[in-house]
């Protein structure tokens, strides 16, 4: 490389994309052009950044195996960056694979984490926490190392893991105290901000408060009873059912969690599972199947008990009964937590992240835009959506994992 491209290529890696611009802005030879398109990406132009590296792909020679995958990598960082979950993922294993076959352990680590991050925005936390196990970031400069300890934390945080999370975050920040790169000191700082704003709230006894994540994992490892409204879920210490395909009787379970030790009424058990305003036979005889139901699917965990008028939840060893439920709760709340990053998703990138089918999602997002909660620009594919971050709260560390499908 001549002494142009070596600055230009220095001045990305120091985090400088103007000091870059300034060396290749008027070349149009392939590594000008892909220094270019990421310097684009660094300054926010992920749509001129996406063209220079595709041009800078196809100026490449046959026996630049190592440069085309380099910018197959940086292609896929700026799909990650601008939530475009649908791009081809064995086009990056493959830049993966020819990157670490030539040597460049770097940039094949970099590409391993992009798949990883992939994995934590779509919830495969199981595929992510293995692939992150098969890395060793000892040998890699600062900023890789940063990039490393963020994908543990991010992996922790969802786990419910808070300590591994801060000691991630802990080494994240001293390496890239060490990169001298600002964007990443900031990404670091943002992803510590996660474990000191409100995760949950809790309801006990009718009264509600505010947990952090700590004690979201505090909670976990108590001995109450747990109805899940974040993950659609009932636990104890020993045994965990998931409600989440049988929205019904989550409902139930819900209602029964937050009334307790009391009991709740029929009529508003049916309300709130059948949304019907009056009680009627029907009504009664269909509350009687699904309360059946319910007992069945948490028999091991809690008895539901008829009372005169109603009924009412018997945990067989906790002690108490609460209920843990997101932040803020409205219609289409999932959806809104994950456009809370403030990034710009197309739908069928919500689709992918929350297991759902693209129409269900822009059903969501078109009610949404309705009511000026959202707001999108763009045609047809290039469409996105984004709305301002929800202040002082986390937004999907907490969200269900899309259910597999069949």
């Amino acid at each position: 490389m001549d002494s142009l491209i070596t600055a230009a290529a220095q001045a990305l890696a120091a985090g400088d994309p103007l000091g870059a611009l300034k060396r290749v802005a008027l070349r149009d030879d392939a590594p000008a052009l892909a220094l270019r398109g990421i310097a684009m990406a660094q300054l926010g132009d992920l749509v001129r950044a996406k063209t220079l590296l595709r041009r800078a792909a196809r100026g490449f020679g046959p026996r630049e195996a190592v440069a085309r995958a380099r910018c197959v990598v940086a292609e896929a960082e700026i799909a990650l960056a601008s939530r475009d979950l649908g791009w081809p993922a064995k086009a990056l294993e493959a830049a993966r694979a020819t990157l670490d076959a030539h040597g460049d352990l770097v940039n094949a680590a970099h590409a391993r984490y992009l798949e990883i991050r992939r994995l934590l925005l779509i919830g495969r936390l199981d595929e992510a926490e293995r692939a992150l196990a098969e890395l060793d970031p000892a040998p890699f400069p600062p900023a890789s190392r940063a990039a490393h300890e963020l994908v543990v934390a991010g992996v922790a945080m969802r786990r419910l893991r808070t300590e591994t999370a801060r000691a991630a975050l802990a080494r994240a920040k001293h390496a890239a105290r060490l990169a001298c790169i600002p964007a990443l000191a900031a990404e670091v700082e943002s992803a510590s901000l996660l474990l000191n704003t409100p995760a949950a709230r809790l309801i006990e006894s009718g009264n509600e408060r505010l947990l952090l994540l700590e004690d979201v994992e505090a909670l976990q490892a108590s001995k109450a009873l747990v109805v899940d409204a974040c993950r659609h879920l009932v636990r104890d210490p020993r045994a965990v059912v998931s409600l989440a395909r049988r929205p019904v009787l989550f409902a139930l379970a819900r209602a029964l969690g937050e009334a307790w030790p009391q009991d709740v009424p029929r009529a508003t058990l049916v309300a709130l599972a059948f949304r019907g305003k009056h009680a009627d036979e029907s009504h009664r005889a269909r509350l009687r199947v699904e309360v059946g139901r319910l007992r069945t699917a948490i028999r091991t965990l809690a008895g539901v008990s008829a009372t005169s008028r109603g009924f009412v939840l018997v945990p067989r060893r906790a002690s108490e009964v609460v209920v843990l439920a997101r932040p803020v709760e409205e219609q289409h709340a999932a959806v809104l937590a994950f456009l809370a990053d403030g990034e710009s998703w197309s739908s069928s990138a919500l689709a992918l992240a929350l297991g759902a089918s693209q129409r269900t999602v822009q059903r969501a997002l078109d009610q949404l835009a309705a009511t000026a909660k959202v707001q999108s620009f763009g045609l047809g594919r290039a469409r996105r959506w984004m709305t301002p971050p929800v202040g002082g709260f986390t937004t999907t560390l907490l969200l269900p994992a899309p259910l597999p499908s069949g």
